[in-house]
């Protein structure tokens, strides 16, 4: 059986890109717990010499995520993070990158703190408006980076559209497709040139691993970042490959009921006294509810809201008041997660630029596990009311 062409996702999830290990018949991709591998002549080895350089484990998983994504090249990193490292590696000082203003604080972090000092600019704008895109646009300009949904405020971006404006000027488009996943978007499919993960969240699913991953069709572009993942060497482990494998084997399941939930979650929020609004694509409302029914599979499985008693202080007295939503850090695992932006995943941020982009005081991200929807509910409506004493 072919293990690609035309195939259903859920055989993809299972099947998509696999073999079973042809020394032992294993279904399973055996965990090559190994750093070196055996030459019989110098120089002639059986595809692996080392470690850092391609493992066995790593390359059933790098197939298997090329599979999903619909591209001929996987690459697998030791985290979502080093995984944008290496794309920004691929250019030079000077270079420019197009970004959307609300994104994940990891990756403006890298963008700022560290790629600009090495002389890359970044320009952060509403990807949505192209008059803006567009008057960014010069002649040092190489690449868009696009985070859609985005983290915390699920702003959509059309993706063809941004496709169209990087073939007119010849530019890279990489788009972030951690909170989608390939079960809800396939953004190669869409004219996107690289994909990133980080697997990390809703492929891993298990909240047991860190590691980020590439998928591109370009032989070009692949072969520089194999050069780079090599010589830079933010590889993943075996074991790491091994649980993202075992993981990604349940996606298309783990995401049906992550889409689920979230919805009735969200649609509970909406109608709740202590809450200001909704961020969820579903609704007719959200500003990305028709790009979501255009390049978009379902909803996802985030919800991000506001109380009506915008502080800190309230935010913090929701969260302790959880018991089934656990706050943390990440997101996409089988559990529920509550996180505060403002002071977790977006306090690299600067407050006034932070509310600036809508990331206010009061703002909570949930990422909707799998327990029962209504034992969420129950729990979301004890916390909101104690935000109301």
């Amino acid at each position: 059986m072919g293990k690609g062409n035309g195939l259903g996702f859920g055989t993809l999830s299972i099947h998509g890109g696999q073999e079973a290990d042809p020394s032992t018949g294993a279904v399973m991709p055996p965990i090559y717990q190994t750093s070196t591998y055996k030459q019989d002549v110098p120089g002639e080895h059986k595809g692996y010499a080392y470690s850092r350089s391609k493992n066995p484990t790593r390359t059933a998983l790098e197939k298997s995520l090329a599979s999903l994504e619909k591209g001929t090249h996987g690459l697998a990193f030791g985290s979502g993070l080093a995984a944008v490292d290496a794309v920004m590696k691929l250019l030079s000082p000077g270079d420019e990158i197009i970004a959307p203003n609300d994104l994940y604080g990891g990756t403006y972090r890298l963008f700022h703190s560290i790629f600009a000092k090495w002389g890359l600019v970044f320009h952060f704008t509403d990807l949505n408006d192209e008059d803006k895109v567009r008057a960014l646009i010069n002649d040092n300009t190489r690449m868009i980076w696009a985070e859609t949904p985005t983290n915390p405020l699920l702003k959509l971006f059309d993706i063809r559209k941004l496709a169209a404006i990087k073939d007119e000027h010849n530019l890279t488009l990489v788009v972030d497709n951690t909170f989608a996943t390939p079960y809800l978007q396939t953004p190669l499919e869409l004219g996107a040139d690289i994909v990133m993960h980080s697997v990390t969240k809703y492929l891993g699913g298990h909240s047991d691993l860190v590691l980020g991953a590439l998928v591109l069709k370009d032989d070009d572009i692949a072969e520089k970042l194999y050069f780079i993942q090599k010589s830079s060497g933010a590889i993943c482990g075996p074991m790491d490959c091994y649980l993202a494998l075992r993981g990604i084997k349940t996606l298309h399941v783990r995401m049906q009921r992550h889409c689920e939930n979230t919805e009735a979650v969200a649609r509970f929020l909406i109608s709740h006294p202590a809450v200001k609004k909704v961020y969820w694509p579903g609704f007719p409302g959200h500003g990305g509810h028709e790009i979501a029914n255009k390049q978009m599979r379902g909803f996802g499985g985030m919800i991000s809201f506001e109380l009506k008693n915008d502080t800190v202080e309230n935010a913090f007295t929701l969260l302790s008041s959880l018991t089934i939503f656990t706050l943390a850090e990440s997101l996409g695992g089988v559990e529920s997660l509550a996180g505060h932006p403002a002071t977790m995943t977006h306090a690299s941020i600067p407050r006034e630029q932070r509310i600036a982009s809508g990331l206010t005081d009061s703002l909570i991200r949930l990422s909707v596990g799998l327990e029962d929807a209504k034992d969420l509910i129950r729990d979301l409506d004890h916390a909101l009311k104690a935000t109301l004493e």
